[in-house]
């Protein structure tokens, strides 16, 4: 897609968080020029989203030293869905380590949708990553308790303490996509008859359909952002939820498959590892520097939020957060 980042100068910094105020500037015009995109549409295969305001547009970038700059519907809640993905794995190599991580879940894009049944079968049964639904399944299923609503305690209570403050399910969406996940029980099953997932497939689609109702903000993503982007550190509560080699990982994961079958275009866009969710939210990092946190409901045809990549990119454009992006020291006609 188009990400209207013409004109934008391309700025390369390495190392340290932008100015306030720079930080400023550059996100009210980025929330500007976002604003005027009225494509995509918002998504309607779970029912209950369908009823989003498709003009809700919110912008929030939260720095590693704590600092705050929202734009718009910044404190507008709506469910988390795929975003949770992302958190949740890292809780889960909190748990289990970088090396049963990588070979039960895996970190290879599979090219495909994020609900693919066919990407399962065509890799032996192996949910080849965290970020696609099959995954993520998987995931949950790994995470500690005996029951399924200790299984979603734990989660809960890690998803909190990225956000920096007492998250809560919307339990209408949850009710909804109870009743409309007939793919992701399809999906659990098939990983549990190829031994991916050896417990109840069908609690730990429960687990995570509660996980993708939890309610947050753009805030909230921005801050959780941030503490992946300073090393698992919350920039606000200045509390350890995740070691830095977790934080690492994560961001690995998210470059590689943040954004579906997109991710490698966002990536050679935007040059910043980010998460999507059917809701309208995004989350993106600048490892070192910033979280970036968008809610826009109205989606592109793989479920990420139009007017929410638009801003990042502009965003990772003017304050120079692509992680790829460097300058030659050389100067012409001097010695080297």
């Amino acid at each position: 897609m188009d990400l209207d980042v013409a004109g934008v100068g391309q700025s390369v910094s390495t190392g340290a968080v932008p100015p306030g105020d720079r930080i400023d500037e550059v996100l009210a015009r980025a929330f500007e020029r976002a604003s005027a995109h009225r494509e995509g549409k918002v998504a309607d295969y779970i029912p209950i989203l369908q009823n989003a305001d498709p003009e809700a547009f919110g912008l929030c970038i939260a720095d590693v030293d704590g600092g705050l700059h929202e734009l718009g519907d910044t404190r507008a809640p709506f469910s988390i869905q795929s975003i949770s993905k992302a958190f949740v794995y890292a809780l889960l190599c909190d748990r289990i380590g970088h090396g049963r991580a990588l070979d039960v879940v895996g970190v290879n894009n599979t090219g495909l949708p994020f609900n693919s049944v066919v990407a399962i079968e065509l890799n032996d049964g192996h949910p080849m990553n965290p970020m696609v639904n099959a995954g993520a399944i998987a995931a949950t299923a790994l995470m500690p308790g005996e029951t399924a609503d200790a299984q979603f305690a734990a989660i809960l209570t890690g998803l909190s303490r990225f956000a920096g403050r007492e998250l809560t399910v919307d339990e209408d969406v949850y009710r909804c996509e109870a009743d409309t996940n007939q793919r992701n029980r399809a999906i659990a099953q098939l990983l549990a008859s190829y031994g991916r997932i050896t417990g109840d497939p069908l609690r730990a689609v429960d687990v995570y359909t509660r996980q993708c109702s939890v309610r947050v903000d753009a805030r909230d993503l921005a801050v959780m952002g941030a503490t992946l982007a300073d090393g698992g550190v919350n920039p606000l509560t200045g509390e350890r939820v995740v070691s830095a080699e977790v934080s690492r990982d994560t961001l690995a994961a998210l470059a590689a498959s943040g954004l579906y079958e997109r991710s490698g275009e966002w990536l050679f866009e935007i040059g910043l590892p980010g998460k999507s969710g059917v809701s309208g939210g995004l989350v993106t990092v600048a490892p070192g520097k910033v979280g970036v946190g968008a809610y826009a409901p109205p989606l592109d045809s793989a479920g990420n939020s139009v007017r929410g990549q638009i801003a990042t990119a502009n965003v990772s454009r003017a304050l120079g957060l692509n992680i790829f992006a460097s300058e030659s020291r050389f100067v012409e006609g001097a010695p080297r």
